[in-house]
Order: structure tokens, then sequence, then C-alpha cells
């Protein structure tokens, strides 16, 4: 075969290659297909039809363009890139029956999918005040089964079931998923949900859902290898929360970066589910505002393993509580937790008086007992201690002004603080504190270095106690508070290395 004709014919042989080769992708914009953008019109067989179109070519990109598409429940495949148009808004069914006759179905569902991605400058709107309306209506109407919603929760409010209450995504078991651009709002439970997936970028997105209830922003849950940058966040619950659900299983490998978050609940938090734990996460330049509880929560409570945290450069203004470490044991088996090799630096919170998020649709709930301004805190609990904790280069500015009027713990009542092994974790948990800046219990190997604490008001309370920590070393400690009282307390503390004037140091044995 002469050298012309072998060319004619690879060239030939090319052209029937599926189009995949070259990274092409078949486009199907939904309204070609029969879509209407009026907010009234169910699309959700058309917009299934697409998506499936779009998987079986084996890379397709489904196009959402400007309106209002309003669908029940969809299943994302694999090999498809949905893309919403600028002013495209993808809305959810506000008929709870659409989303299933018993649990609720999240209304964006893959389960064991690859290579999938949802981008765009529009709109997924979870449509939550209308859907909470029908929900409602058939609890009132007895046909919808919820065994919660007429009674308390722990937190003094009312509220439907978790499972009548649809999540606007989840992506189970899935690897190599992107969401970049879009904005997600108004959902009834947690926003988006990313359980035991690999593999996941998160990019430039928006959260906006202070809506109801557990409304958190991104839950990772038991997922590895994920990246979550430059996203704005606003939520009534968790901002950016990494769970575990599955003993042997966990985050690993997370990294979240440049993102701006409010929550009526905490910014960023591990925790808290932990029943297998959290390894190698790194969370970089973060601004929180307006937020109810802890600028930076770290738990791990339910038996899993929590080790080498790495928490750097953090801005919080107008935030209840600045660091939250606690180590507990709220799972029934006998699996204790672990909780070691945390390093957090370069901080700065400004803790005021009074309700962070007060004003905000769904406030954080009320401390139902009279107390002071809580202060950080690290803590395990008798016999097991949180291990190797670095906190460096951190600004705490607190208003200060804590009364024994308020609420009184004497320095010599130490012993009476309760342990709450078994107990949610949260800030609070313990009731009112002697410290205004940092309570210490239960730890091996604490550093702190180039720490400020500010009480802009007089404080009966110490700035820091410490009790049964093995191994604590301090230095370069600012305390301004214009208190007379010792500002440092320790209680069953050895191996330390204290470098701070010892005017404001008194110990206890």
């Amino acid at each position: 075969m002469k050298f012309s004709q072998l060319i004619r014919k690879n060239i030939l042989v090319l052209a029937f290659l599926p189009s995949i080769v070259f990274g092409q992708q078949k486009q199907i914009n939904i309204v070609d297909l029969g879509a209407k953008g009026d907010g009234v019109t169910d699309n959700t067989l058309i917009i299934q039809k697409a998506i499936d179109e779009a998987s079986a070519s084996g890379n397709g990109k489904v196009i959402v363009p400007a309106g209002t598409f309003l669908t029940g429940v969809i299943h994302v495949k694999s090999n498809v890139e949905i893309n919403l148009a600028e002013n495209a808004v993808w809305l959810g069914s506000a008929k709870r029956i659409d989303y299933g006759a018993k649990d609720a179905s999240p209304l964006i569902v893959a389960k064991g999918q690859h290579d999938f991605s949802i981008t765009g400058k529009g709109v997924i709107d979870g449509n939550g005040k209308e859907l909470i309306k029908d929900i409602y209506a058939m609890l009132n109407a007895g046909t919808l089964e919820d065994s919660e919603w007429q009674t308390y929760n722990p937190w003094n409010q009312k509220r439907p079931e978790e499972r009548n209450r649809p999540k606007i995504i989840l992506f189970q078991n899935c690897d190599s998923i992107r969401v970049k651009g879009i904005t997600i709002k108004n959902g009834l439970m947690w926003v988006q949900d990313y359980r035991s997936c690999t593999n996941v970028t998160i990019d430039n997105i928006k959260v906006r859902s202070t809506t109801f209830l557990n409304n958190d922003g991104i839950d990772i849950t038991d997922s590895k290898n994920v990246r979550i940058t430059n996203c704005d966040i606003d939520c009534a619950d968790d901002g950016i929360c990494l769970k575990s659900s599955l003993r042997n299983e966990g985050c690993e490998n997370v990294y979240v970066a440049n993102c701006r978050v409010r929550s009526s609940a905490s910014a960023l938090k591990l925790g808290t589910a932990s029943w297998g734990g959290f390894r190698n996460i790194t969370i970089r330049d973060i601004t929180v505002y307006d937020t109810y509880r802890s600028a930076i929560a770290i738990e791990a409570v339910d038996g899993g393993i929590l080790e080498d945290v790495d928490v750097q450069n953090i801005k919080a203004t107008n935030t209840g509580n600045a660091i939250f470490i606690r180590l507990g044991h709220r799972n029934a088996d006998a699996v204790i937790s672990q909780l070691r090799r945390v390093h957090i630096a370069n901080v700065k919170v400004e803790i005021p008086l009074g309700k962070p998020d007060k004003g905000y649709p769904e406030e954080g709930p009320i401390v139902r007992y009279p107390h002071n301004v809580f202060p950080s805190s690290v803590s395990g609990f008798d016999g097991h201690p949180v291990e190797d904790v670095t906190l460096e280069n951190v600004e705490v500015i607190y208003e200060g002004g804590g009364n024994t009027q308020v609420a009184s713990l004497p320095i010599d009542s130490l012993s009476k603080i309760p342990e709450q092994i078994a107990e949610y974790p949260e800030f609070s948990m313990f009731g009112e504190l002697p410290a205004w800046a940092f309570y210490v219990r239960h730890v091996n190997s604490l550093k702190l270095k180039n720490i400020s604490v500010n009480a802009k008001n007089s404080d009966y309370r110490s700035a820091f106690v410490f009790d049964d920590v093995v191994g604590l070393e301090m230095g370069k400690i600012k305390i301004e508070e214009n208190d007379s009282n010792p500002q440092i307390i320790m209680k069953r503390v050895t191996e330390r290395s204290i470098d701070i004037d010892n005017n404001m140091k008194k110990e206890i044995r």
C-alpha cells in the first residue's frame, strides 16, 4: 500500500471514532426537548431525558438556559456536565409527594456515578419556603408520617423529621465530581451532601439558605480527596461541615480555602458525626462573620480518629466563640474516639456580648440558663485526653463584662464542672466556666505560642484555666483586662514551660 493511501485510510478511521476521543461534547439544550422556563410547568421527565441522553453519549452537556425550570427529583448520571446559564433557575417542586411517599429524596441525586459536573452562573432553588407549607399541610391532614413534628427537640424547637425534608443535593459513592460557579439556596435540610465520594471539587459557589433548621451549607461525609475553594456561604446551620457516619470510613485529604462563611451554628466544623474520623484536613484563609457558635469547631465524640488537622488564616467578626476542640464519648459501644495533632495558627476573632446572628431568619437557639460569654476550650475526658494541640498567633477580642450577678463559678470549684462525656458537643455544653478566654481540661501536650486575649470590660473570671494538663508550653502570652484577679489558673498541670509575667500567674495544687 502506498504511503498516501495509508494516510487516507487512517484519516477515514479517525473520522468515525467517538467524539469523546477529541473531548467534544454532545450538547443538549433542554428547551429543544420541550422544557418550559415558566416556573409552573413540570420539566422533570424532559430534563431527566436530556441527562440520560448526554450520559449515553459518553461525554454530554445539558444546557439549562435562562428561565425558571420546575422539577421533581432528578438523577445525575456519569459523563455529564449540567450547565446553568446566567439567569437560569432550577426550581424544586413545592409538592412534598414529588420527593416520595415516605422518606424524602433529595432534589438532585447521584449514586455510584462518575465524571460529572454542575457548572455555570445559574441558581438551584430548593423552594423551601413553599415546600414546608405543603409538608405541614400533609402532616395536619394525617397523610405524612412523622413522629417528631409536634414535639420539642433538645433546642426547644419543633420541626418535621429530617427524613421528611428533602436535601437539595446528595451525591453518594461517586467519583470525580465538579460543582462550580452556581448558587444554591432555600433548602429544608442539608443544602448539599457529598457522601462516600472521591475526588470532589467545589469551587466558586454561593449558598444562600436560611429557610429552615438543619440548613448546613456544605456537608462532606466520609469522602476523600476533596477541594472546597472560593465559596460564599450564608446558612442557618453549620457552614462548611465535615462528618463521618461510618466506623470504617472517614474524611481524608480535604482542602478548604478562600471562603466566606456566615452561620447560625458553627462556621467551620469537623463533626458532630465522627464515627470513622478525619485525617489530613487543611483549612486556609477563611472569613467568618455573624456566626452564632464557633468559628472553628473540631470534635471527635463517636469513636472515630481525628488527626493531622491544620487550620490557618481565619478572621472572624461578631462570632459567639473562637475555638472549640472536644473529645467525648457519646456512642453506645466501647470504642473511644481519639483526637490528636491539631495545629491552628494566624487566627483573629472578635466575640460580642450579644447574640451574633440576631435578626437572621433562623437564629441559633438561645441557651436556656444564665451565663456569661463562653471562652474557647480544649477538652477531653478523664483518662482520655486530647493530644498534641498547637495554637499560635491567635488573637481573641472579647467584650468582657462577665459578672457574678449573671452566673458564677468560683475558681475553687473546678471539680464541679460537669464532664458531659456523652452530651452533644458545643461551646456552651459545660455551663458557666471560670475562664473568659480559654478553658483547658484533660489534654496532653498543648503548645500556646504568641496568644493575645483582650477583654474590653472587666470580668470576674481569669483569662486561662488549665485542669489536668500534661505537657504545657506557653510563650509570648498577652492578656489585656483591667481586673486584678490572677489571669492564669493551673490545677494538676505537669511538665510545663511558662514564659509569662509571674504577676499574672497563680497555681492551685
